[in-house]
């Protein structure tokens, strides 16, 4: 049975639960609880789980005595644990009222090849869930995910290497992470290749993250778990002054929440240049300020950083002068959750000082003239290669794309430091350089208007000699 196959199963139960009233969010988080037990037993790993509350314990109770048994199991580990086991099961509910459906989850869970998917994988497996969720609109968890073949493209280009620092300051279910932690394994033959030292850094300092929402922080959690990833993952807010210690990367890679904070607040952060309650702007200034000299990041954001006045001018100014901003690439529509939003991608490095590190700026406009994106029509992989072509290329300049296009830092200074550029003509809307000179238009109509006259004039003048009444 393939991971995707075993996926489908556990997705399907969902249907068990909606008469509950159970929501896809909730249920992902149910299936995080059962799911833990069930892959600690199948790992071997059970030695952190107290004997009477192991996947064993689940099994073999059923009715009222399974319920109460697996909500009083809920409390036991989330608050007589330790690590990330109590990190994972503080503050757990269950959501599940009928003990037949409980008893149904279990049942089918310990029926499913485990040996199969250990061979593919079980962070494999928990990932694949996690996206089947984020793209259930009605679960409203596309939010915190993103889209793997953009995160895959930005974790290539940033090229993480071993030894190396790699934080997300806002990092849903830790994807953006895992994803660096695969490149990285990857080409290291799963860390055997590198020193004890090294190694151990990698499982347990190398990649780390935030997150503000309990439940999503919970399933950063088991997803870091699952990948062999033992980096922190605080639960908090950037934002506030918990981020203030989050600095000295190697490299960030994050995609922050869409919005403004809550009742129009501002950042709760004295080391910000610039106060403004646009969460963006706010991110962007935690992140390059939080990268050491020579660090560098990929982030995804909204088209109003690009442009925003005021606040918005200035930090952009401050990312440029801090940081060599080399490359903006303008992102599709419809590939987040939220449906017209325009995203982009910033890629950027921290100088070794703290002016004039930006030169000029390379824009690739992946959004005009493309297809709509969705469900139907997904991203791919192929889509990203003529930018990937054009940003790894040793001579930029050499690049024959229309997308491809670079400003100066003074052109973009003399645009109020706008963004907001690098797109290419949309052939769909019609451009008043194409249309014709109005007086020449309006000459030629005139002649056309006048010939026509006159074939009326003669047709009449026919007419008048056939019916014998000459022209007065």
């Amino acid at each position: 049975m393939t991971t995707q196959e075993i996926v489908a199963k556990l997705w399907n139960l969902c249907n068990v639960l909606r008469d509950d009233g159970i929501t896809y969010h909730q249920y992902v988080t149910e299936l995080t609880y059962i799911l833990f037990l069930k892959m600690a037993k199948e790992t071997g790993k059970e030695d952190s789980i107290p004997p009477a509350f192991r996947w064993d314990q689940l099994t073999r109770r059923s009715g009222i005595e399974l319920k109460s048994f697996y909500k009083r199991l809920l409390t036991e580990l989330g608050e007589n644990s330790k690590g990330r086991m109590r990190q994972i099961y503080q503050g757990a509910v269950s959501n599940i009222d009928e003990p037949k459906n409980l008893e149904k989850i279990i049942s089918s869970i310990n029926d499913l090849d485990w040996y199969s998917a250990q061979e593919e994988g079980l962070g494999n497996l928990y990932e694949g869930l996690l996206e089947k969720n984020a793209n259930e609109k009605k679960s409203g968890a596309g939010q915190y995910f993103t889209p793997r073949v953009l995160i895959d493209v930005m974790v290539r280009l940033m090229r993480p290497q071993p030894g190396e620092s790699c934080n997300d300051p806002a990092c849903g279910t830790f994807g953006f992470m895992i994803a660096a932690d695969r490149y990285v394994r990857a080409r290291t033959d799963d860390y055997f290749k590198l020193s004890e030292d090294v190694a151990t850094f990698q499982k347990y300092a190398a990649f780390s993250g935030c997150e503000l929402v309990h439940d999503t922080h919970r399933l950063a959690l088991m997803n870091a778990m699952l990948h062999g990833i033992e980096g922190k993952i605080a639960l908090g807010d950037t934002l506030s002054t918990l981020g203030k210690d989050m600095r000295g990367y190697d490299l960030v890679l994050t995609n922050p929440p869409f919005g403004t904070k809550k009742g129009g607040e501002r950042a709760a952060r004295d080391d910000f240049a610039f106060a403004t309650s646009n969460k963006q702007l706010n991110f962007l200034q935690h992140i390059y300020r939080s990268l050491k000299p020579g660090g560098r990041a990929a982030v995804v954001l909204p088209d109003n950083v690009l442009f925003a006045d005021g606040d918005g001018e200035r930090i952009r100014a401050e990312l440029m002068d801090k940081c060599d901003l080399h490359t903006v690439l303008r992102l599709p529509t419809g590939i987040f959750y939220a449906q017209g939003v325009k995203t982009n991608v910033l890629f950027f490095q921290r100088g070794l000082n703290d002016k004039g590190n930006t030169r000029q700026v390379w824009f690739y406009d992946l959004r005009t003239n493309m297809p709509s994106f969705g469900k139907t029509n997904p991203l791919r992989q192929e889509h990203f290669t003529a930018f990937e072509t054009a940003y790894d290329a040793p001579d930029r300049k050499s690049i024959a794309d229309e997308r491809w296009s670079v400003l100066s830092r003074e052109d973009i200074a003399a645009k109020g430091n706008s963004l907001d550029l690098g797109l290419i003509r949309d052939a769909s809307v019609l451009d008043h350089g194409d249309l014709p000179d109005p007086i020449e238009s309006a000459e030629e109509c005139i002649a056309q208007l006048e010939e026509a006259v006159d074939l009326l004039k003669g047709v009449v003048r026919e007419l008048q000699v056939l019916t014998g009444k000459e022209a007065r």
